[in-house]
C-alpha cells in the first residue's frame, strides 16, 4: 500500500505504544507525513527509532503533549499545518483504562464502586474529552479544504456496557456517540468521521497480564493497519458514520468489499429512532 497516502498529513494520538505505534508506522509506510503525539517522551522516541529503521523518520514529527489539556490540541494542529502545510487525517487513538492504575498481575479490577473518583475522571478526560478537543482543533483546516478524515478508536459494543470494564467501556460509548453526532453534522462537507476497532481483546496495555498471560491469543495491533489506510485514503470518500471491525477485514477481498464485510453503523443506529417528538422536530 506504499504511496496510497502520498501528500497526506495525519495526526495520531497515543502514538508511542501498541496500536498507536503500529498505526503510525503504517501511515508512514503508506506515504503520509505523521504528527505522532505521546505524553511519554521516552516511549515516543522508540516510535521515532522504529520509523528511522524503516526509512520514514523525515516524515514523522514527534510531539510530546497531554491531549487532555486545552492548549495541547491547537499546538498539535499547528505542528501539522506549519510544518506540512495541511492536515488531512486525525486518528484519535489515545486511551486508558483501569489497567493504568492497577498492578499488571491483577485480573479483577473490582466493582464499579471500587473505582476512585480521580481514576474515573482521568479515564473520561483521556477517552472522551481529548477526542473532542482534538477534533475541534483539527476541523477548521479540514473544512476549509473540503476533505478530511476523523477516525476514533473506541471498543467493542459489548465492552461498553460490560460489568468490570467501567468506566472504560462507558467512556468509549460516549466517545462513539459524540462522533456519530459529529458525522451527521459533517454530511456534505467532504470531511468524514468513522470508528475503527480491533474487534475484541487486543495485545495492548488495556489487557493486563493477569487477565491474559498468553498474549498470542489476543488480537494483534497489526490488524488495524490495512483498514486504517483505506479509511484514510480517497477510496473511502463518502463513507461516514460507520464503525469498522479490523479483525473482520478480509484482505482477500477488494477493499470496498472488505469494508462492507467489516463495517456496520456507528454506535447504535440499527436500533432506530425511539423517541417521541413533535412533528417537524428532528
Amino acid at each position: 500500500m506504499a504511496g496510497v497516502l502520498d501528500g497526506k498529513v495525519a495526526i495520531v494520538t497515543g502514538a508511542g505504544r501498541g496500536m498507536g505505534r503500529v498505526m503510525t508506522l503504517g501511515l508512514l509506510d503508506a506515504g503520509a507525513s505523521v504528527v505522532a503525539v505521546e505524553v511519554d517522551a521516552p516511549v515516543l522516541e522508540e516510535t521515532e527509532s522504529a520509523a528511522d529503521a524503516r526509512g520514514s523518520r523525515e516524515r514523522m514529527i514527534g510531539v510530546v503533549a497531554d491531549v487532555t489539556r486545552d492548549e495541547s490540541a491547537p499546538k498539535i494542529v499547528r505542528a501539522a499545518t506549519e510544518r506540512c502545510g495541511r492536515l488531512d487525517i486525525l486518528l484519535n487513538n489515545a486511551g486508558i483504562g483501569l489497567s493504568f492504575f492497577r498492578a499488571p498481575e491483577i485480573e479483577d479490577y473490582g466493582k464499579f464502586w471500587d473505582v476512585a473518583p480521580a481514576e474515573f475522571r482521568r479515564i473520561i478526560e483521556v477517552n472522551v474529552v481529548a477526542a473532542f478537543l482534538m477534533a475541534r482543533a483539527a476541523l477548521p483546516a479540514m473544512l476549509k479544504q473540503r476533505w478530511g478524515r476523523i477516525i476514533n478508536v473506541t471498543t467493542s459494543l459489548d465492552t461498553m456496557y460490560r460489568g468490570g470494564m467501567q468506566p472504560y467501556g462507558g467512556s468509549k460509548a460516549a466517545n462513539e456517540a459524540h462522533l456519530l453526532a459529529l458525522a451527521q453534522e459533517l454530511e456534505g462537507s467532504g470531511v468524514t468521521a468513522n470508528v475503527l476497532v480491533p474487534g475484541g481483546a487486543a495485545n495492548t496495555r488495556m489487557v493486563s497480564v493477569g487477565q491474559q498471560a498468553d498474549r498470542s491469543k489476543l488480537i494483534q495491533p497489526e490488524v488495524m493497519v490495512i483498514p486504517l489506510i483505506w479509511l484514510a485514503s480517497n477510496a473511502s470518500d463518502g463513507v461516514n458514520g460507520q464503525r469498522f471491525i479490523a479483525t473482520r477485514w478480509d484482505n482477500g477481498l477488494a477493499p470496498a468489499e472488505a469494508a462492507k464485510k467489516a463495517g456496520a453503523p456507528m454506535a447504535w443506529q440499527q436500533l432506530g429512532r425511539q423517541s417521541v417528538n413533535p412533528d417537524g422536530m428532528r
